[in-house]
């Protein structure tokens, strides 16, 4: 039987994409860090879509073994995929210098390690035609002094499945890779979005908004998809202005930001 996949499903941005799947009819895995989190929410979505199939396995997905488990129950279940969705990540924001050993290594495997990953896992378990969405960030669209390792991660997601998309077109799998700016989804990044004024405000779409463009986006398999006009405006004068102002602009407006919900 075929699945809709999603990572992070219990987050404010995976719950989006969890409940806008769930309308279209789609059977879902979800994954999360909490089983209990996980039973709430297909508890929650068969009260509104009782006709639909949910599966769901809690996954560490910083450790290889969390994640193998899963793929062998996958596999166990006899589960396809028509449709990926990893949104999974992890926003830590601070000097690099400020990190422990262990946050740098938490935040690369989860944007970077897990994600890649659980791709090639999954693709090798793909329906006949697949759809494939990742999330990025507009905060990988240029480096960010203060907050350089989660930029550096988002970039190389841009960047991976920006290739991917023409290394599967032929293979009958769209491949769309996602490049929001901020998403209210936690008091920290409400906090956060409020406290950059009207950019941030301008910048800011709802995981609602994000879920149900991004999914428009994927299903007429566009390269990337950068929700919002300001975002689209922004990342073109990001392209434009010279890299060292860039750098100074950026360096002074989130040196003294510093986030850390993990």
């Amino acid at each position: 039987m075929n699945y809709t996949f999603i990572s992070g499903a219990t987050g404010g941005i995976g719950k989006a994409f969890t409940f806008s799947s769930a309308k279209r009819g789609e059977n879902l895995f979800l994954t999360g860090r909490s089983e209990n989190k996980l039973l709430a929410l297909k508890t929650q979505i068969l009260e509104k879509h009782p006709n639909i199939q949910i599966e769901y396995f809690a996954c560490d997905l910083t450790k290889e073994d969390s994640r193998k488990e899963m793929v062998e129950y996958i596999d166990k279940k006899g589960i396809t995929f028509s449709k990926i969705l990893l949104v999974a990540g992890v926003d830590t924001q601070m000097a690099f210098l400020d990190y422990t050993e262990e946050k740098v290594l938490f935040q690369i495997r989860v944007n970077a390690e897990s994600t890649i990953s659980l791709t090639h896992a999954l693709l090798n378990r793909r329906a006949e035609k697949t759809e494939l969405l990742s999330i990025s960030s507009m905060s990988g669209v240029s480096p960010m002094p203060y907050f350089a390792l989660y930029s550096a991660t988002k970039a190389m997601l841009t960047n991976f499945f920006t290739a991917l998309h023409y290394e599967l077109k032929d293979k009958g799998v769209k491949v769309t890779v996602v490049l929001p700016g901020g998403v209210p989804t936690r008091e920290d990044i409400i906090e956060d979005i409020k406290g950059q004024g009207l950019w941030g405000k301008l910048s800011s779409k709802s995981p609602e908004f994000v879920a149900e463009k991004s999914l428009k986006a994927l299903s007429k398999n566009k390269l990337q998809y950068i929700p919002g006009g300001f975002n689209k405006f922004l990342n073109f004068i990001m392209k434009l202005a010279p890299k060292r102002l860039k750098l100074r602009f950026i360096a002074r407006r989130w040196k003294k930001i510093k986030k850390d919900a993990f």
